[in-house]
């Protein structure tokens, strides 16, 4: 058995995909006592991995992998079909992509065909497959096991194991997600599928393995997770914009109304980022249309949630010609371009529709100035022509408004550390964190523009 290899520290598993989550799926899985090779396309980072240098937020992400180059437990390359090879386990950590137009939703599966055509060619009689990618549900039995057995001429449940095991993880604390936070749901394609995928999964987390039926049902789940954030805060940014036109504190209300065991209301906020909250309402969506179903309420949540940043941009007009601010000659700077605090990953982070905003409401690019003390640079801002600094300082001095968008850690302060630099001292907190005095603007306090 797989976990009778894992137990004598013989498995070999392959990880396709190196991004946040394949990265802390290579470090858990050597911790765990098997032998790691990571595959990714992007050979710089292969490069770069072999010779040591692992670049991730997480210390013991760092340390675990590094390490393992040292004694030869975790190694890279960009060649799929060796790695299937030479692997017992092959767990699929590739992203899969949503195009949107106004009248339709598309999937782009290409980089998870492309890798299950990999694992499928160097696929052998008893190996297990495991999908982590999150997936519109059916993905794994009508999109990878085809592609699988077409390349192999192996059957699932039969000659090969497959199974499904949807990634849980925050970055900041991914390892500890895997290892340590969470239970990790598995499913098969057949019982024997879910059995071996469980049993190895059993001996990585701690929190223990909850096995679902199918593997479209554990495909579900992680999408509902998402779902159930995503109209929360939607209800959240909605609550909060009403308690902001009574003048009244959302943040008070929201309080005391979490201090009853059933209310679990989120925050509100400058938006919805990352690639996980804003995608999976999309995926059900693109499924449920094969089944005839209408979700309004997760289209609604959807569309609220998107036009937040929006929102947010319009406050800062707003609060300009409140204040007297002339906005063809202020500047402004943005505070935050991460999608989540104290993390570098930008991928739909909310700031890109604050500043694409006031671009398009004639703010100049050479106005703007956005911080971030994670991200070192960004193609979309210099496309604009939007300077990115690291130094909150620089970013607010002589400023006329500066706008929260992110919750870092580095904005936790008092709002006189940022406005003792700036021309003109307008804040508006779009997260809620700053610790305002009363000419703060924040968007959970009752005062906002």
């Amino acid at each position: 058995m797989l976990a009778d290899l894992l137990r004598r520290g013989e498995l070999v598993v392959s990880i396709y995909g190196l991004g946040y989550v394949g990265l802390a799926l290579a470090a858990a899985w050597v911790r765990a006592g098997a032998k790691v090779i990571g595959v990714d396309i992007d050979a710089a980072k292969v490069e770069r991995l072999n010779s040591g240098v692992v670049e991730y937020l997480e210390d013991d992400v760092v340390e675990a992998l590094s390490t393992a180059v040292k004694v030869g437990k975790f190694s890279a390359t960009t060649d799929g079909v060796v790695a299937s090879i030479r692997s017992h386990v092959k767990i699929v950590a590739v992203p899969v992509f949503l195009k949107k137009s106004p009248t339709a939703i598309e999937v782009d599966f290409s980089a998870l065909t492309s890798a299950a055509r990999a694992i499928g060619a160097g696929l052998k009689s008893g190996d297990l497959v495991i999908v982590e990618s999150s997936v519109p549900p059916g993905t794994t039995e009508e999109v990878v096991k085809p592609v699988l057995e077409g390349a192999s001429g192996l059957t699932a449940e039969e000659d090969f194991y497959l199974a499904y095991s949807p990634e849980r993880i925050m970055v900041g604390h991914a390892l500890k997600d895997i290892t340590e936070n969470y239970p990790k749901v598995v499913a098969g394609v057949g019982p024997k599928s879910a059995q071996v995928a469980a049993e190895l999964y059993k001996l990585v987390a701690k929190k223990g393995v909850i096995v679902l039926g199918g593997t479209k049902e554990a495909e579900f789940e992680k999408l509902l997770e998402g779902v159930y954030r995503d109209v929360n805060i939607a209800l959240a940014n909605e609550m909060a914009k009403l308690a902001n036109a009574m003048g009244i504190s959302f943040r008070a209300a929201r309080e005391a109304a979490n201090s009853q065991p059933y209310s679990h209301v989120h925050k509100p906020g400058s938006g919805v980022g990352g690639n996980c909250i804003p995608v999976y309402p999309y995926f059900l969506m693109w499924a449920a249309a094969k089944y005839g179903v209408e979700l309004p309420l997760t289209r609604l949540a959807r569309l609220i949630n998107e036009r937040q940043p929006e929102e947010v941009a319009f406050a800062v007009v707003r609060a300009m010609l409140k204040h007297g601010v002339n906005p063809s000659t202020a500047k402004i700077a943005v505070l935050g371009l991460a999608f989540r605090g104290d993390v570098d990953d930008t991928r739909e982070s909310p700031t890109y529709g604050i500043v694409s905003t006031l671009l398009r409401l004639g703010i100049r690019p050479e106005q703007i100035v956005v911080h971030d003390p994670y991200v070192k640079q960004d193609r979309q801002l210099a496309r604009w022509g939007v300077a990115l600094l690291q130094d909150l300082e620089a970013s607010v001095k002589n400023a006329d408004v500066a706008v929260v968008s992110t919750d870092h850690s580095a904005y936790r302060i008092e709002v006189a550390k940022i406005t003792a630099h700036m021309r003109t001292p307008l804040v508006i907190d779009a997260r809620g964190v700053v610790k305002p005095d009363p000419a703060t603007y924040s968007i959970d306090l009752g005062r906002w523009p």
